[in-house]
């Protein structure tokens, strides 16, 4: 049953949002005291250098960063730090409020645009350690998980035709009557049209029969897991129906007219998706916020976009993976869905939908990592340490919160405020991804505190600053007729999903948030 507070805002929220005025008027407002909590871009450093120089401020190769660096004298041992996020004896806490289509819709959306710097793609004769401050980013929500980095990437997944409805379309492959990206591989062997696209990320110890069913996409982690593949699914389901759509509107148009049009439509239906769909799920306030592009035309902090090294350790959120998931009446340990597309397809997309919206989500928060993916926990920590981020406790004074003054202020869970205290002397000392994640679940939202500030305020100054959203593009004519009622017709994944498979969605039900949640 919901708090009595939480009736009586829901209730001013429901007329708020009843009157148009009055909604267009909180939405901006509530935007606004978001991303003004922190300073505006461009930030005055980068990871590149410790000081302002010219190249920091313009080689975007190396993560901005919204604190200067502080190396800290003796801090603890990573490897005694795991402590904190490995799940002790007791099972996996679950989300009371998140389905598993969260955790897959945040990692492709981050996979997209926050990308700290893989190995297969450091430069050679660059310092392999430095490349936790790079990243391969274009900082832009851009849709390169379907579309790919580089013009070349772009080229390759297109069909490249000039005939007819084959016009702006991407490549694809039919299996069980169900569209699907091609396949990446060949006898063993990547096709030589795939060659310009990124090798997927974990293919070192991955057997042949997995390879043969990993999809050539535009993101090296897309194949990661068959939930995220199966996003991307979707959207290039979606591109294609909306490219045909454009295409039989404007026939004297070519091949690459339609396309990029398409791509205009596709990465503003993305964004939308985002805020009214993800942001709304992650928010605990009984308010739907709108993606209303003109929110940014006079904001102070509409400035070009650039991925934060913090921002991509903030979305390290391998707890909320569960220890199994259910595919099409099989329940999986979840090590074996692992690059997996084989899953995927035996079920098909509508029922991928359903069962990542059955599928529980684990709880996000301190020991609640399995020991499969501790690693990705040390090489964060790690990370954190190379870049010489500033404490947790800064990060709380930067957003406007009071610093912590007791190890209790952090996590209200007496063990994990005992762990903290057994490592740090002082929680102004304790490492900034280690206070992330240690803080209490913010109440109706599946994050914790701080973590819940930053998406907010990057996803908002991030997602309404894309080029396709400022005041002289955002019109009719940049979209086409078909492209801007698609737009305007799409509020979540469900909606894209139902345009997309035989019959429609039905009454599926298809949700980051839980068919049973009850706010607290």
């Amino acid at each position: 049953m919901p708090t009595l507070s939480y009736r009586l805002q829901a209730f001013a929220f429901s007329i708020v949002q009843a009157v148009e005025p009055l909604a267009v008027f909180a939405n901006r407002w509530a935007v606004n005291r978001v991303v003004k909590r922190a300073r505006a871009r461009p930030h005055p450093l980068s990871t590149k250098h410790d000081y302002v120089s010219w190249s920091g401020l313009t080689d975007r190769r190396w993560s901005g960063r919204h604190l200067p660096p502080d190396k800290r004298d003796d801090p603890p041992a990573v490897d005694d730090l795991l402590e904190l996020f490995a799940r002790g004896e007791g099972s996996q806490r679950l989300c009371p409020k998140s389905t598993c289509l969260f955790p897959a819709f945040a990692q492709y959306l981050t996979d997209g645009f926050i990308r700290t710097e893989s190995e297969d793609l450091t430069p050679e004769g660059e310092d392999l350690a430095d490349r936790f401050k790079r990243n391969t980013s274009n900082h832009e929500i851009d849709l390169c998980t379907l579309y790919g980095r580089t013009t070349a990437q772009t080229r390759a997944l297109r069909l490249n035709s000039e005939v007819g409805d084959e016009r702006g379309q991407l490549k694809f492959q039919v299996i069980n009557g169900e569209i699907y990206p091609p396949f990446l591989y060949e006898n063993d062997a990547v096709k030589p049209e795939f060659a310009a696209l990124d090798p997927p990320l974990g293919l070192s110890s991955l057997e042949a029969d997995r390879r043969a069913k990993l999809f050539a996409v535009g993101g090296d982690r897309v194949n990661s897991v068959p939930q995220v593949a199966m996003i991307n699914t979707v959207l290039l389901r979606e591109h294609n129906r909306l490219a045909a759509e454009i295409a039989a509107a404007h026939t004297d148009w070519d091949d690459t007219r339609v396309f990029e049009t398409t791509r205009n439509a596709m990465i503003v239906m993305f964004i939308k998706i985002v805020v009214e769909d993800y942001i709304n799920h992650i928010s605990p306030m009984p308010f739907n916020l709108r993606a209303d592009p003109s929110v940014a035309w006079r904001a102070v902090w509409n400035k070009p976009n650039w991925i934060t090294t913090e921002f991509s350790l903030l979305y390290r959120w391998h707890a909320l993976i569960p220890d199994q998931i259910t595919w099409n009446g099989t329940t999986f340990p979840t090590r074996k869905t692992f690059m997996n597309n084989a899953i995927l397809i035996d079920g098909g997309l509508l029922q991928g939908f359903k069962d990542m919206s059955a599928n529980r989500a684990a709880e996000l928060g301190p020991r609640n990592t399995g020991a499969m993916l501790l690693n990705v926990e040390r090489e964060s920590i790690k990370q954190d340490r190379h870049c010489q981020l500033a404490s947790y406790s800064d990060y709380c004074a930067y957003l406007g919160q009071k610093r912590p003054q007791r190890f209790s202020d952090i996590s209200s869970d007496p063990t994990v405020a005992s762990l903290l205290a057994r490592h740090y002397s002082h929680p102004r000392d304790v490492d900034f991804h280690v206070g992330l994640f240690c803080e209490d679940r913010v109440t109706n939202s599946p994050l914790p505190g701080l973590v819940l500030m930053f998406v907010a305020l990057d996803a908002f100054s991030q997602a309404l600053t894309n080029p396709l959203l400022s005041e002289h593009v955002f019109r009719r004519s940049t979209f086409s007729g078909p492209g801007w009622s698609a737009i305007k017709s799409t509020r979540s994944l469900a909606d894209m999903v139902g345009r997309n498979v035989a019959g429609g969605v039905g009454d599926a039900f298809i949700s980051m948030t839980r068919k049973d949640w009850v706010p607290e």
